[in-house]
């Protein structure tokens, strides 16, 4: 088949000004909500969007862990490809595809790192073998083989038998604090529902956009 002729008419919802709520974090917990009861795969799976210090962009996905009005948390290594562009601009952007609702969310922000304790909470509470992997990798440096990593898993597990595992000091989470979200509905002839949450002095003030 062409990729042309790739195509699929979204009709399973719309969205309208009177069906959103004024906070944006309120709207946010109802389509997540929604995207957890139709037990959609990895609803919490966001892409995290950065630009390195040379204005290079660049985009991974990682799962979000928590949320509240502060902001949405996510962990990584301190060392990483994504914490080191975070260390020299802090703006960047997450998006959600809740591609069984046809719908997406856009929110951009600032990302900071959230306390030990807020981290150590997180860890402990992961699989000993994802609490292992954490110490295992060098997230985003080159290694010349899979074997590697799999003698450094067994190494750590062999060192932290008798004992917990302790949160590495180059692990932990990001918090992205918003000021602006994009809320997107998929309509019939590319007529999609776009509204945008954008954070002034005077609160959340919501614009309809343009498909």
């Amino acid at each position: 088949m062409d990729i042309f002729e790739l195509r699929n008419e979204y009709k399973k919802g719309s969205l309208d000004r009177g069906d959103l709520s004024e906070n944006p974090f309120a709207q946010f917990k109802k389509w997540f909500d929604e995207a957890m009861h139709c037990k959609l795969e990895e609803p919490n799976a966001m892409d995290v969007a950065t630009v390195n210090e040379n204005g290079e962009p660049d985009i991974r996905t990682v799962l979000l862990k928590s949320w509240d009005e502060k902001g949405f948390v996510f962990f990584t290594n301190y060392e990483s490809s994504k914490a080191r562009d975070i260390a020299k601009n802090s703006n960047v952007a997450i998006h959600f595809l809740w591609l069984g609702l046809e719908r997406q969310l856009k929110i951009l922000g600032r990302a900071e790192k959230i306390s030990a304790l807020e981290s150590l909470r997180y860890f402990v509470s992961r699989p000993t073998d994802s609490r292992l992997g954490a110490w295992v990798s060098h997230q985003s440096k080159v290694i010349t083989s899979r074997s590697i990593l799999e003698m450094k898993f067994d190494e750590m597990k062999r060192k932290f038998a008798n004992g917990k595992i302790p949160l590495p000091d180059f692990w932990g989470g990001y918090r992205v604090v918003p000021h602006t979200f994009e809320f997107w509905q998929g309509r019939p002839s590319r007529l999609h529902d776009r509204f945008r949450y954008k954070l002034s002095e005077n609160g959340w003030q919501i614009d309809r956009l343009s498909p």
